[in-house]
């Protein structure tokens, strides 16, 4: 009698077992969309390092730059959903190229958000002894004259250009567009006098504005930066534009629960360590901390109000 209830008690005991956190079992890859040394390599490689010691296998960054991040994304969104391929996401790949035109993937679908680590402001900058001391000074020759007044962005599709696109539905104005490679080179654009107002990030002009020799004119985010205190939001001076450049992970479609979970978790615990903290100080991103659903709200309200304002 006693080894017959022992024996139905046995599933039970099994059943109360806790499940076991999903491990990798081979090198977890972090695919980035642009070259080494920019701002996607910068956070992928920091990010790596500082959730190296939490993960049994390594982490290797893997650059696939081209097309504005969306040849990384388009491998990564054709890869098995096994947490070993994520991209660094949340840029132009992520909301603002799909809204210019047709990619051979879909960023609301294709993709399960893990988590956002940095959020990146964006400013409209002038150069000092050009025609524009305020953006809304900016704004008015640009009502009075549509498509004359040139501004730089790091490429067509790109963030940068995004803030302009959104700042013109706002105020029903239209500026002329000037695409470079880079935000190093509209800056030069800028300050040769090539183009009258530039989007750049603040570490991208932090010196010259310092020197006095560029003038940030406004900020895209929601608050003003601890750096430049006297510089307003674009809300602020009238337009409801909140536009930032974000770094997080992607992963596949389709990517389970207890994968997404661990990933989660380790990285999230990673923006504590020292490597990560001293990552943010070096180049001047902010923690920008959101869970994946958070994330991926965040990435579909700027691709959402791009899409209107491109199409309108």
């Amino acid at each position: 009698m006693f080894r017959r209830r022992m024996i139905l008690a046995a599933p039970a005991i099994l059943a109360a077992t806790p499940a076991r956190a999903w491990e990798p079992t081979r090198p977890i890859q972090l695919i980035v969309g642009f070259a080494p040394g920019g701002g996607a390599d910068l956070a992928g490689r920091a990010a790596a390092e500082a959730a190296s010691r939490l993960f049994p296998t390594p982490i290797i960054v893997v650059n696939r730059p081209g097309a504005g991040g969306a040849i990384a994304a388009q491998q990564v969104a054709g890869m098995a959903p096994d947490g070993l391929n994520l991209l660094v996401g949340g840029g132009s790949e992520s909301i603002s190229l799909p809204a210019f035109r047709d990619l051979p993937y879909d960023p609301k679908t294709s993709f399960r958000a893990i988590i956002r680590l940095t959020r990146q402001p964006l400013l409209i900058v002038a150069r000092r002894g050009g025609p524009y001391d305020t953006l809304p000074a900016a704004v008015e020759a640009a009502r009075r004259a549509p498509g004359t007044i040139p501004h730089a962005s790091s490429g067509q599709g790109s963030i940068y250009h995004a803030v302009f696109v959104l700042l013109q539905q706002a105020a029903g104005v239209e500026f002329l567009h000037v695409p470079f490679t880079g935000g190093a080179p509209s800056l030069q654009a800028l300050m040769a006098g090539t183009v009258q107002l530039a989007v750049l990030a603040p570490e991208e002009m932090a010196g010259l504005a310092q020197a006095g020799e560029v003038r940030p004119l406004a900020v895209a985010s929601a608050e003003r930066l601890s750096a430049f205190r006297e510089v307003p939001t674009l809300r602020e001076l009238g337009w409801n534009v909140v536009i930032e450049n974000m770094k997080g992970l992607n992963a596949p479609a389709g990517t389970p629960d207890d994968i997404a979970a661990t990933l989660h978790d380790r990285f999230r615990r990673a923006r504590e360590t020292q490597p990560w903290q001293t990552f943010l100080e070096r180049t001047g991103a902010m923690d920008g901390y959101l869970d994946g659903p958070g994330y991926q709200a965040a990435m579909d309200s700027v691709l959402d109000a791009l899409r209107r304002a491109v199409r309108r």
